[in-house]
Parts: structure tokens; C-alpha cells; sequence
């Protein structure tokens, strides 16, 4: 009988003959089932942030191990594919790779290790504790990506949420389960408002996300802004600007997998992120490393799409269940409130609280820009009184803005527009009323009964009137 002869079709049969050979020698037992095996495969390509894997399969979102020269394994996350080749991202330093190193597909869903035993705690972002203090459980995995709720089993926001700030405690109330962002430029006050927020809201639990900030203001973070007192009821995520893009992304993900950890024993959590535009940078990073096409001004598609998916995971959970009251801070490069990340925060969160420069420099903190924030949720959670109040108090902050330049010049004549009289003679308790020091809690009632006060002060209004009648 003629010897078989066996032929390779394609454009390089050497290749395949040595690809065959070695995915052949590297199959081994799968961990999950003695009759499943897992195929092994190479590493092809590593350019910059992003790896090419070829001789194995992944699903987007798995996990794979590339061993390195010295035997460690380097974590990776399956990014994209294209035809035969994975895409993929290293959670770690990637020194020590070589060509043909092996790449070894992991088994299951990306999970994180949830507990009581998370409180007072400081976790990177893989879920390890970056404290001193004792190992964790982990007696329990939720899926770190989520699962979604059907929007229809969400409880509506009814319950106000008392921050302990006064301007947004009586201007821009917030519901439980409501979606807020602080936007800013840099060096406004964005971390210190975060700081006073986390410290005076009512919660049950405090989650916070440090993600992609400085190394330095973790510590700062965590003995100024919780405190011992804080950090009891606190879980703390952080992923420092050194970490990879891609571990910047997993501490925001974990952040959001905690907070709806606790929300779903019924608990109600304050989750605070700091910040959404380092998320969105991290994503840009990996698109752009994987070759996908820039949209709007150097932002892939992908971002705008990762950002609602983080989003959405904050709010009131169905029947029965807690909330999660997410704040996210989102820098404003060069204090640009049309900025593409900005913008599209704006669009899917339930309102923003815009700080401004100009109130910053004058010395007023927190700096909010009452013309340029709101909460969209606000006229379900307070009384017909209150938002009566605080239209009155809009108009006088908005006259007197409008007519700022007149005023400052001595340009403006005094009795020409009686409304203009009342907001120059009310601004002085207009500025008390927004100052507020980082170390001071203004409850919810306190908040209401100091903005009627400036509306209603007669000794104000008959200054104001005072003064037409004498020019």
C-alpha cells in the first residue's frame, strides 16, 4: 500500500505544520473537568500595551496566563480578536515576556470575592487588600462586570438623601438611588466636596473608587476625608495612575460589584468615583492599543459604550432591596464643560453639580455654579414649598450674575431695575450661604430654614428698597 501523504492547505504550510505541533504539546487537563480539556496557545506579538496570542481560544472578557521567562504567570484579560489571533491586555508589569511564550486560556467568568469582612478595608484592583490588616474570607463571588436589573423592577427615587451640605442639601437635592456627577476643571475642589460628602451622608455603606488618581492621595483620601469613624462603615478601591489601564478599569468595575454586593442585603450605599474620566481614559487607552479608529476628539466608540455600562449599575435595586447613590467626579480639560467625556456623562447621569473657577478663586468653597447644576431628579423629592425657594433663589443668583460686569465697573445705576437692587442687596448673604467649611454639617432642615432666611430677611429686602428710593 502507497504511503499517505498528508498536505496542508493555506499560504504557509510550514507555519500550520508548527502551529499544529505546538498546540499538540501544550493540552493539559482543564481544572474544572477531568473530560474537558484546555488548549494552549503562543504569544505572536507584543507591541506597546497590547499582546497577540495565536493556537488558543478565549472568549472577550476571559482571563489568560502568559508565562513568563522566569515562570510567572502574567495575568491578561481577551480584549478583541481578529481571525485566529486574541487581543490581550496584562493586569501587570509585562517585563520578562519572550516570542512563543505560552499563553494559557483560564476557565469561568471574571468574579470578585465579596463579604462583610470588606468594611474598613482598602482593596486594589484585583480585590487584594493593600492594608495590613487580616486576610479575607471571601466566603462569596459576585460577577465583577454585574448583572443588569430590569428597569421596570427599579424603584423609583422618592427619598431625599441629606449630604450635609448645605447648597446642595437645599438647591440640588438628591434622591436615593440618583446618579450625580461634579464636574470641574483641575485644582477647583472636586476631591475636597467629594471628601465632605463621604464623611456627612447618611448611608449605610460607603464605597469608594479612587481610579487613576495620584498615588499620594490615597492615604490623604483615607486619613483627612473618612477618618477612622469612616472608614469603619467604608470600602475603599484604589488604582492609582500607575497601575494599568487595564487594572484602572477592573477598580471601577469592583467598585460598582461591592456596591451592589451590600445594596442587594438591602443596604443603602453611597458609591463615590474618583474619577469617571480616568475610567474613560483607561478604555481609550486599550482601544487605541488594539487598533480601534478614534471618534470624537481621540475617543473610540468603545468608550462612549463602556461608560452607561458602568453608570447604570448605581440606583435602586427591585423589591425589597437597597440603593446606591453614585457620585462621580469627571475632570473638564481645560475647564471645557463641552469636553466629549463631560458631554456624555451629563447625558447619562440624573444631574450635575458644575464647580467654577471664578467661585474658586474668590475664595468660595465649595464652589458651586448654581446656574450650571441640576438635579433631575429634584421635584420628586421635595414639597412645592421648597422648589419655590429655591426658584427664587436662581433668579436673584442669575441677575446678579448677568449684570456682574455692570456692577463691578460702578457702570450700574442704582433703582434702574428693582430686581437687580434686590439680588445686590441680598449678595452678601448669598455668598454666606454658599460658604461652608470643609469640617461643617448642614443638615437637610438646617439647609432649608438658611435658605429661607436669605430669601426672606425683611431687613435685606428693605435695604434693597432703601436704596431705590434714594437713587
Amino acid at each position: 500500500m502507497a504511503e499517505q501523504t498528508q498536505t496542508f492547505t493555506g499560504p504557509d504550510p510550514d507555519r500550520n505544520l508548527e502551529r499544529s505541533l505546538r498546540i499538540g504539546a501544550y493540552v493539559d487537563r482543564a481544572l474544572d473537568g477531568p473530560d474537558k480539556l484546555i488548549v494552549e496557545g503562543v504569544l505572536r506579538r507584543s507591541v506597546g500595551l497590547a499582546m497577540e496570542a495565536e493556537g488558543c481560544s478565549a472568549p472577550v472578557g476571559g482571563r489568560c496566563d502568559v508565562v513568563a521567562e522566569d515562570g510567572r504567570h502574567i495575568e491578561t484579560e481577551v480584549v478583541g480578536f481578529a481571525g485566529e489571533r486574541l487581543y490581550l491586555m496584562p493586569a501587570g508589569d509585562m517585563r520578562g515576556l519572550l516570542p512563543n511564550a505560552r499563553v494559557i486560556p483560564v476557565a469561568g467568568i471574571p468574579e470578585v470575592s465579596v463579604g462583610d469582612d470588606l468594611l474598613g478595608r482598602v482593596l486594589d484592583g484585583r480585590g487584594n487588600p493593600l492594608d495590613d490588616g487580616k486576610p479575607l474570607s471571601r466566603r462569596q463571588s459576585v460577577p465583577l462586570f454585574g448583572t443588569s436589573i430590569n428597569p421596570l423592577k427599579r424603584q423609583p427615587i422618592r427619598e431625599p438623601l441629606d449630604v450635609g451640605v448645605r447648597s446642595i442639601n437645599s438647591l440640588l437635592s438628591i434622591g436615593r438611588g440618583q446618579r450625580m456627577g461634579l464636574f470641574a476643571g483641575s485644582g477647583v475642589g472636586k476631591s475636597m466636596l467629594l471628601g465632605m460628602m463621604t464623611r456627612n451622608t447618611n448611608a449605610d455603606v460607603v464605597v469608594v473608587g479612587l481610579i487613576g488618581e495620584r498615588g499620594r492621595e490615597v492615604r490623604e483620601f483615607i486619613d483627612s476625608s473618612l477618618g477612622p469613624e469612616g472608614l469603619r462603615k467604608a470600602v475603599v478601591v484604589a488604582t492609582p495612575a500607575d497601575d494599568t489601564p487595564l487594572m484602572r478599569m477592573h477598580g471601577a468595575w469592583l467598585s460598582a460589584a461591592i456596591a451592589e454586593y451590600f445594596r442587594d442585603q438591602g443596604l443603602h450605599v453611597l458609591l463615590l468615583m474618583d474619577s469617571l474620566t480616568r475610567f474613560a481614559q483607561a478604555q481609550r487607552e486599550i482601544a487605541l492599543a488594539i487598533g480601534e479608529p478614534p471618534a470624537t476628539k481621540g475617543y473610540p466608540p468603545s468608550v462612549f459604550a463602556k461608560l452607561p455600562q458602568l453608570v447604570e449599575r448605581a440606583g435602586n435595586g427591585a423589591d425589597g432591596k437597597g440603593s446606591i447613590t453614585g457620585i462621580y467626579t469627571v475632570l473638564a480639560e481645560g475647564d471645557d464643560l463641552n469636553d466629549p467625556i463631560v458631554d456624555a456623562s451629563r447625558a447619562i447621569l440624573d444631574g450635575h453639580i458644575s464647580l467654577t473657577r471664578q467661585l474658586a478663586d474668590a475664595g468660595i468653597y465649595p464652589a458651586i455654579d448654581i446656574e450650571s447644576s441640576v438635579s433631575r431628579a429634584l421635584t420628586q423629592i421635595v414639597s412645592s414649598e421648597h422648589q419655590e425657594l429655591i426658584s427664587r433663589f436662581r433668579q436673584i443668583y442669575s441677575v446678579y450674575q448677568e449684570h456682574r460686569d455692570l456692577i463691578a465697573v460702578g457702570a450700574y445705576r442704582r433703582g434702574s431695575d428693582p430686581r437687580v437692587d434686590d439680588a445686590i442687596a441680598r449678595w452678601p448673604a448669598v455668598l454666606r450661604f454658599l460658604r461652608q467649611h470643609m469640617n461643617e454639617r448642614v443638615d437637610t432642615e438646617t439647609s432649608i430654614r438658611d435658605l429661607r432666611a436669605v430669601l426672606e430677611d425683611q431687613n435685606t429686602a428693605a435695604d434693597a428698597k432703601n436704596v431705590a428710593a434714594v437713587n
